[in-house]
């Protein structure tokens, strides 16, 4: 005598709710606007200059 147990299976997907992608993108827009604002605004030369040439080649004017 053979004894079967199946289990049922329930699709495991989240999803999130539109406040949690809203929190995302703001962090996101947040975090993006400090890097450009250190980078364009830092007195490190290093930082300054990579930031600068980055926007050159991506053919992005700066200046």
């Amino acid at each position: 005598m053979s004894i079967s147990t199946t289990s049922p299976t329930t699709p495991s997907s989240t999803t999130a709710t539109q406040t949690q992608r809203l929190t995302a993108a703001v962090s996101a827009m947040i975090l993006g606007a400090c890097l450009v604002y250190f980078a364009g605004f830092s007195h490190i030369d290093a930082v300054h200059n990579a930031a600068h040439d980055t926007r050159h080649s991506a053919a992005f004017p700066c200046h």
